[in-house]
């Protein structure tokens, strides 16, 4: 007589496996998050695409006024090195002074807490309400944190001014990260030129500066929880749209003074 196979009992999940799963989640998102605050991830992204797109359209800008392939190498190579430096330069400034201008605030801050404590008491009750707690349950919380340690100022500057003490962003990061992938960038667009010419190198700039688009908008859109396809379609769409338009302009610049 046959009998009915039991059902095995349905795989559960340990709890421990469960919490070591979200904790490196956690762990991996802080680290992300991390790197986009500090301004490396932006800077590197900003940098490629810049040199990408930079340096193929001055390459085309030249090549389609019909200039010597020499010119369009060491106009390249011109650029490579201006525009690395400049991106450099500009994202030192620009998180620096971001970073020194957070440090102000947050010194501001501390004279004021300092000064008088009720009144940061009152703007740190009247966000967490703003952010859906209870009155009653904000006051509560806000009056645990002590006064005079770093962790009141920390919780403030995040919570009212969105300013995280902790992060104030890096200016060499966000400096090296550019100069390098900028100077990367520009270097796709350009190397076809140092082995061949006229049509084919053209040809071989744009299709190396579409591929690298690809990739480098798709891999942002994936950071960013979105579809690698079509971060990486409106990165090649740009390359394209300025590849026939500089082309061109430097076309119709050569036949002019030709």
């Amino acid at each position: 007589m046959s009998q009915t196979p039991r059902r095995g009992r349905p795989t559960q999940i340990p709890i421990e496996r469960g919490v070591q799963d979200a904790a490196a989640d956690a762990a991996s998102l802080r680290r992300k998050a991390d790197q986009v605050t500090r301004g490396g991830a932006r800077a590197g992204v900003l940098g490629a695409n810049d040199g990408l797109v930079t340096n193929l359209c001055l390459i085309l800008t030249i090549a389609g006024a019909n200039a010597a392939p020499s010119s369009v190498r060491l106009a390249g190579f011109a650029s490579l090195i201006a525009g690395a430096f400049s991106m450099a330069a500009g994202e030192w400034v620009s998180v620096r002074s971001q970073a020194e201008l957070s440090g102000g605030l947050l010194a501001e801050l501390r004279r004021l807490i300092g000064r008088n404590p009720r009144l940061v008491l009152d703007q740190l009750v009247d966000v967490l309400v703003e952010d859906g707690f209870a009155r009653d349950t904000a006051k509560k919380a806000s009056t645990e944190l002590p006064l005079d340690e770093d962790k009141f100022l920390s919780f403030t500057a995040r919570t009212v001014f969105g300013v995280n003490p902790g992060v104030l962003g890096s200016p060499v990061t966000a400096a090296v990260s550019s100069l390098a992938l900028f100077s990367v960038g520009a270097l796709i667009p350009l190397a076809p030129w140092f082995v061949t010419e006229g049509t084919a190198a053209v040809v071989t700039s744009v299709v190396l500066t579409a591929i690298a688009s690809l990739f480098v908008g798709g891999l942002v859109s994936w950071w960013s929880g979105n579809s690698p396809t079509r971060g990486g379609g409106r990165q090649l769409a740009i390359v394209v749209l300025a590849s026939g338009v500089t082309y061109g302009i430097g076309w119709l610049f050569g036949t002019a003074i030709g």
